[in-house]
């Protein structure tokens, strides 16, 4: 979030922030790179300043929640729709326990739970903007060989926090009160990815922020991951049944996932079934078991 908090601040938040907090007008050298008017010189130009620097806390704390909140939704909406539109079985729906009006109610939960996920995940963005993180820059400083290797490294690491984090939220104790509200939909479509409880949504969603802080991660590498984690999650909510393709026995895609939520105490990954196997909690995604089936029962 760094990375984009800076990206934003370079070509439009300095200027929002100067118009809302002013200061006098200095001379300053510009740091725009379209603002060099030849090869041989650059510009020197009168830029209205913010009384509140980039480094200032509140305004760092403002600027991430409001880029989280519209990145949020943006991410959400663009690949939902994408989803839905074009992937989703709509036939889905008119199974018995599709819920009148759902997708409105998944679209309605969600955006109630994305304020406060967003104050809940603050304290870690803000984090990585002061530098506590390990993000870094320069492919040199690990080299080439540990830049491939993180890839598998935060899948792996993050697949098994998520399997644990979901597996406790089945808790009994808790199951009710955080994680039962994302299992309304028996049959989800893609709108329902991010229809839960805040905290639920917040407490899956650590083992990405914790990565960052244990192990050295590329800047850009890992701002495209977190957007990949947004697209996968939003996929296995598909309702999907495809089953008998080669990685079925090792990606746990959306067959996987629908049989989650049909069953409620299976499949709890996010990648990989491996983590399933291991903690006794796999289901195979059998065509016998496809939702669809019960629709025909009725046809």
């Amino acid at each position: 979030m760094d990375l984009v908090l800076h990206l934003a601040d370079d070509y439009l938040l300095d200027k929002v922030w100067a118009r809302l907090l002013p200061v006098n007008d200095h001379l300053v050298q510009p740091s725009y790179a379209s603002l060099s008017t030849s090869a041989n010189f650059t510009s020197i130009v009168y830029l209205q300043q913010s009384a509140w620097a980039r480094d200032y806390i509140p305004r760092q704390i403002i600027s991430l929640s409001v880029i989280t909140l519209l990145g949020i939704h943006f991410l959400y909406f663009l690949f939902a729709w994408l989803s839905y539109k074009f992937i989703f079985n709509h036939e889905m729906m008119r199974h018995p326990r599709f819920l009148e009006n759902q997708v409105k109610q998944e679209i309605q939960c969600s955006l109630r739970a994305f304020p406060v996920m967003t104050l809940l995940t603050l304290p870690w963005f803000q984090a990585e903007v002061m530098g506590y993180s390990k993000l870094y820059d320069n492919v040199k400083d690990y080299g080439w060989a540990y830049f491939a290797l993180s890839v598998p490294l935060f899948l792996l690491f993050t697949d098994y926090g998520v399997y644990w984090t979901h597996r406790l939220l089945h808790h009994p104790s808790i199951y009710k009160t955080f994680h039962k509200p994302h299992h309304k939909w028996i049959i989800p479509t893609p709108f329902a990815s991010h229809a839960f409880h805040p905290v639920d949504g917040y407490l899956q969603s650590l083992p990405y922020y914790l990565f960052i802080f244990i192990f050295p991660l590329h800047r850009w590498l890992y701002l495209s991951l977190y957007i990949l984690v947004n697209l996968w999650t939003i996929l296995i909510h598909d309702s999907d049944m495809v089953t008998g393709h080669a990685l079925e026995k090792v990606i746990n895609g959306p067959a996987h996932h629908t049989l989650h939520h049909l069953y409620f105490t299976v499949n709890y990954g996010q990648y990989f079934t491996w983590a399933d196997r291991v903690g006794g909690s796999y289901r195979h995604p059998e065509p016998s078991l496809y939702p669809m089936l019960e629709i025909k029962k009725q046809s």
